[in-house]
């Protein structure tokens, strides 16, 4: 008497056994033969599921629609499983009855199942400073092993590597750890399970470059103020306390993350100092930018920001 293991689809290679062997894998959802070779002095055979009989010769004692025999020429007493689970795991023998002696052969049916990720949590926004907690559940036979990385944004091009199982915990969450979150759920020889979080970090604006300009007059001066911030801000510009708007001489663009004022033809009516605000639901931010000549000096000797325009001119000595 002679038992073999036939393995899943896609694994070419079979195994002999001999009267008892280590335990055979199979992946779940594929077919399985466990094969059976008699010699012609048998009188009686049987396989068996631990002590349940599947079939005594060719009469069926099991009810699963999914097992059947196989028998190719008078020597072949194979049996095989499709859509094997898990619950088809444990000890199967192929018992035979001949004129010598009764003999027996064993198998062990180990089944795996490849790692599925179940329940992960949806995209997330929260508030910088906010504590966070990401869930990835999984399944899968052996139990998978549950990894995080975040994926660094804006094509920085590396990522970072996590402590945490099926929870990551993030206190204090800040912007920096805003972007794509990985999931992977992995066992030795299956295919892993993959799937992505997305964090969104709000914070209030700010104002990361804001430069004066030298313009003469008659000439096009250019005023630009650059904030970071989440939801994308909200940009106003002043002058003396007073909100300025696009009209003739004085053009206002937005552009997401920057502003930018132009004045087409500059005048010394144009020159002094600037606001640049920029708002969102969580904060505010401003600067101060500086239209100004050659022939203009900015002061900032005090706390007030004092600042004289155009001193060889005097009818035009402004203080701020």
């Amino acid at each position: 008497i002679m038992l073999m293991f036939t393995p899943p689809v896609g694994i070419e290679e079979s195994h002999s056994l001999g009267e008892e062997r280590s335990p055979q894998s199979v992946i779940g959802l594929y077919f399985c033969f466990l094969r059976c070779y008699v010699d012609d002095n048998v009188s009686k055979v049987a396989w068996l599921n631990r002590s349940n009989i599947i079939f005594a010769r060719e009469d069926k004692w099991s009810l699963d629609p999914r097992v059947d025999l196989v028998t190719k020429g008078q020597l072949e007493y194979s049996l095989r499983i499709q859509k094997v689970d898990v619950y088809d795991e444990g000890p199967y023998t192929c018992s035979v009855q001949s004129q010598q002696q009764p003999k027996t052969s064993q198998v062990h049916l180990i089944v795996q199942v490849p790692p599925r990720i179940y329940n992960i949590s949806s995209d997330i926004t929260v508030n910088e400073g906010s504590n966070v907690t990401l869930r990835c559940l999984a399944s899968g036979r052996p139990e998978p092993m549950v990894n995080w990385r975040h994926l660094t944004p804006l094509g920085q091009g590396f990522t970072e590597e996590l402590d945490g199982d099926e929870y990551l915990e993030i206190s204090g969450v800040t912007r920096e750890q805003a972007g794509r979150y990985e999931c992977k759920a992995s066992s030795d020889g299956l295919a892993p399970d993959v799937k992505y979080v997305n964090v969104v970090v709000n914070y209030p604006p700010q104002i990361m470059e804001s430069m004066n300009a030298e313009i003469e007059v008659g000439r096009t001066g250019v005023l630009q103020c650059d904030a970071l911030a989440v939801p994308k801000p909200d940009f106003e510009w002043y002058r003396d306390d007073k909100r300025l708007y696009s009209t003739q001489g004085i053009h206002i663009q937005n552009y997401g993350t920057h502003s930018v004022l132009t004045v087409a033809n500059v005048t010394e009516d144009h020159y002094g100092n600037y606001t640049c605000v920029a708002t969102n639901k969580l904060g505010i931010n401003n600067a101060s930018l500086f239209l100004f000549s050659k022939s203009c000096v900015i002061s900032k000797n005090n706390s007030a920001n004092r600042m004289s325009f155009c001193l060889n001119r005097v009818h035009k000595a402004k203080y701020f």
